[in-house]
């Protein structure tokens, strides 16, 4: 059974930052793309960041030079760091795996900015 599992959400202040991590289970992680979506209150779900198998990147327009998305093969793991953080950041934050029609979602990590 395939999991993502999100952590590193919560309450940051306007201008900090904090490291999202989504470890994946019951996947050959290595062979698929793996993204970061968010979807803020109102809005509808978006691309935030996405690395590709091959290691090729893509950033939103909105969160170039403040948010890095990596990952480690070793660990399963994708990380999207996320640095000065403001207002419009606060979303619900969702990993997401693809690999041609295969695609698989976590839960979901809250990150609230306050101002």
């Amino acid at each position: 059974q395939v999991q993502l599992v999100e952590s590193g959400g919560g309450l940051v202040q306007a201008g900090g930052s904090l490291r999202l991590s989504c470890v994946a289970s019951g996947m050959m992680f290595r062979l698929f793309d793996m993204g970061w979506y968010r979807q803020r209150p109102g809005k509808q779900r978006e691309l935030v960041a996405s690395i590709d198998r091959d290691g090729s990147l893509h950033y939103a327009d909105s969160v170039k030079g403040r948010f890095t998305i990596s990952r480690d093969n070793g660990k399963n793991t994708v990380y999207l760091q996320v640095n000065s953080l403001n207002r419009e950041d606060t979303a619900v934050y969702c990993c997401n795996a693809q690999m041609f029609r295969l695609t698989y979602w976590g839960q979901g990590a809250q990150v609230t900015v306050s101002s």
